[in-house]
């Protein structure tokens, strides 16, 4: 990962992932344009134009918000961090289908404007000044624009290029594309619903979206309140208790400072190392164990436990700090050690669960 850049790295996992997002767009597009004809009020048509554009639009919306849905699951769940591997490939295919319904939309409504379809989607209704009818297709080509620029720069040449602070904060943009998302169906859609389908996909999934991020939040949040070591030296702190460190699991322990470290046990063994991965400040601590070296749930990149370092011929490196045991407790040393300092895994006594 870090020693050449290629298009696409594809191994089995991403062949999958991608494979079972694909089958789930087809299946979905293929039942809309199937069942959603029944749904419509007797009288009213529904021409096959129309009802493309509403299956991709409807897609591309639940696509999105199962995209940042992944996230705050997989901080409450474990069984949910193998969503996050390949999550920028989720975030393409929602790009993809954005952009099949902005066709649609340009071929049907535009096809015949004797202005360039571009100039007429701006055009075509400019009364912002009327909150009842207020301009939506602006919007929806805002998050879009939004969406095109985060699929073209997912690459990590554009990480690293750009750099992680600037690249994350480019892609924390999605937030405002979805906003913007549900502005466009709130103000155009949703004004001209005939049943309670489109109604509950909007309210129900962006309610949902935010009922799971406040809730991580609030467990992240109790998570972080740091512990001092009440019978250790003042530099120390309190980590947890052995009985805290899931086998072949990280307990994360956040610092004062706000950086946070990862305490593994493997084979009745203890090591600390920093919870930020050096690729893209992933999540280490809730990544997998994998021959003595902690896999990052995010993106795969691999350090060793004993010294922070990714195998060769990587060169990623993570911080290590000193921990001891108080009886049961481990206690840790906030501050880290130099990048690439061995340490020697702190063995569990036998007679300690």
């Amino acid at each position: 990962m870090s020693v050449i850049y290629r298009p696409v790295g594809w191994t089995r996992s991403k062949i999958v992932y991608d494979a079972v997002l694909l089958a789930g767009v087809a299946l979905y597009l293929i039942a809309f344009m199937r069942f959603a004809p029944r749904t419509r009020l007797p009288g009213t048509l529904l021409d096959d134009q129309s009802l493309a554009i509403r299956a991709y639009g409807t897609c591309a919306f639940l696509l999105l918000t199962l995209v940042l849905m992944i996230g705050p699951l997989a901080r409450l769940d474990a069984r949910f961090l193998p969503l996050l591997y390949n999550r920028r490939h989720f975030g393409v295919i929602t790009c993809v289908v954005a952009a099949s319904h902005l066709i649609a939309v340009l071929d049907w409504y535009f096809a015949y404007s004797p202005l360039s379809p571009w100039v007429a989607l701006f055009a075509t209704d400019a009364a912002y000044g009327d909150l009842r009818g207020f301009p939506f297709i602006p919007l929806g080509l805002a998050a879009f624009v939004i969406l095109l620029v985060l699929a073209a720069t997912s690459h990590d040449f554009w990480l690293n290029f750009l750099t992680p602070p600037v690249w994350k904060s480019i892609h924390m943009s999605i937030y405002a594309a979805y906003a913007l998302v549900v502005g466009h169906v709130a103000f155009g859609a949703l004004q001209d619903a005939r049943n309670a389908g489109l109604p509950a996909l909007v309210m129900g999934g962006s309610g949902v979206l935010l009922a799971l991020h406040l809730t991580a939040a609030w467990r992240e949040r109790r998570r972080d309140r740091v512990a001092p070591a009440a019978d250790a030296e003042p530099d120390w702190i309190v980590a947890g208790m052995i009985g805290d460190v899931p086998a072949g699991r990280g307990l994360v322990v956040p610092l004062a400072d706000g950086s946070s470290v990862a305490i593994f046990r493997e084979n009745d063994a203890l090591s600390a190392i920093s919870n930020l991965c050096a690729h893209q400040n992933g999540p280490l601590g809730e990544g997998r164990l994998r021959d003595g070296c902690v896999v990052c749930p995010w993106h795969g990149y691999e350090y060793r436990l004993r010294d922070g370092c990714a195998p060769a011929p990587f060169t990623e490196r993570v911080a290590t700090y000193a921990i001891r045991l108080d009886g049961r407790t481990i206690l840790l040393d906030p501050r880290p050690n130099p990048l690439g300092t061995a340490t020697q895994p702190l063995a569990i006594p036998k007679e300690t669960p």
